[in-house]
């Protein structure tokens, strides 16, 4: 089993997002750090099993070290779509146990899973067993009327016992009832400490929190007390964030001076991609908090937004948007 506790890149992770983090939003990301580890949206197993399987988890290859993320409950299933994504190239297989919404109720995998840690763990060991690459866990403190720390530490038992490399803790329960999915990511409480303690009683498991981690400052601090830290919407909102990652999180250079070279060397790829059918929009919709803080941020946006949705909208409509932004270095222009 690979001991994730000694992999550089778990120390910073961009969480894994539903209709965000898809290969083009990847891409972009991977141009702001070099080192950090991307996740995949969560991919049904039945869906990598039976489904246009490039559609669905085929990435670029630049976009290493990368996850992908399954949801299921079968551990037959799970193993097939694990093997699957091994073939594929992944670094990783993550299954979710923490997402609250309705759709993953539905197919009695997510969240609910943090009810039934036997099961979970059995999915792990078939996971485990399909493939030779990390398979880890993303979970949540507990569900509901659960005792935070009984159900976490059950999981997490379960898991390390099937063979788990790794655990991602949302470090909230979730409200299955009563809250929407929405408001599962703010409403219930944090409770970091009992992350903490999941690293302290499993030395060798490789635990990243997740949660409220809002800016670098924030990872520093958990890097104190646990492997790593997920970021998942303010790297979305805020991606110039990440061009801080390399340099603050790894002490290594950034890959860029600032976010108007990043975009410049994101346009060869958007070049290829609109070549093969892409719409603008699909490329660049993920770039929109990009030179927050900077005259001219408010019209980069708008100006994107308005044209990269037009039918045969190219390279210039996204050079066009990025115009509109000062140049003068950040502290300066706020």
């Amino acid at each position: 089993m690979t001991d994730l506790t000694a992999l550089p890149s778990w120390r910073f992770c961009v969480a894994p997002m539903m209709d965000w983090t898809d290969r083009h939003c990847r891409v972009f990301h991977r141009l702001l750090t070099r080192r950090a580890r991307l996740y995949s949206e969560m991919v049904a197993a039945d869906a990598v099993a039976f489904g246009p399987r490039e559609r669905l988890i085929g990435f670029d290859a630049r976009e290493h070290p990368l996850a992908l993320q399954l949801g299921g409950a079968e551990p037959r299933r799970l193993a097939e779509a694990a093997r699957i994504g091994a073939e594929f190239g992944y670094d990783e297989i993550n299954l979710n146990c923490g997402c609250p919404s309705d759709r993953v109720r539905a197919g009695r995998f997510g969240a609910c899973l943090m009810r039934e840690p036997a099961l979970v763990g059995e999915c792990v060991a078939a996971m485990a067993a399909a493939v030779e690459i990390p398979v880890t866990v993303k979970c949540r403190l507990g569900v509901d009327e659960q005792a935070p720390r009984e159900a976490l530490f059950a999981l997490v038992q379960a898991v390390q016992a099937a063979g788990a490399a790794g655990v991602v803790v949302h470090a909230r329960k979730a409200w299955l009832e009563g809250l929407s999915a929405r408001d599962n990511r703010a409403v219930p409480p944090l409770d970091y400490p009992l992350v903490y303690a999941v690293k302290t009683a499993h030395p060798d498991l490789a635990v990243v929190v997740n949660g409220g981690v809002d800016d670098l400052a924030a990872v520093r601090g958990h890097l104190r007390w646990v492997d790593g830290a997920m970021v998942g919407r303010a790297a979305y909102h805020n991606p110039e964030m990440l061009l801080g990652v390399d340099p603050e999180i790894f002490g290594q250079p950034a890959p860029f001076a600032d976010a108007f070279e990043a975009v410049e060397a994101y346009l060869p790829y958007v070049a290829r991609e609109l070549a093969r059918g892409a719409r603008l929009h699909a490329l660049t919709r993920h770039m929109l908090g990009l030179f927050a803080g900077r005259p001219g941020a408010r019209r980069f946006r708008q100006t994107l937004a308005t044209l990269a949705v037009r039918p045969g909208a190219g390279l210039e409509a996204l050079r066009e948007a990025v115009a509109q932004v000062a140049r003068a270095p950040l502290a300066e222009a706020v």
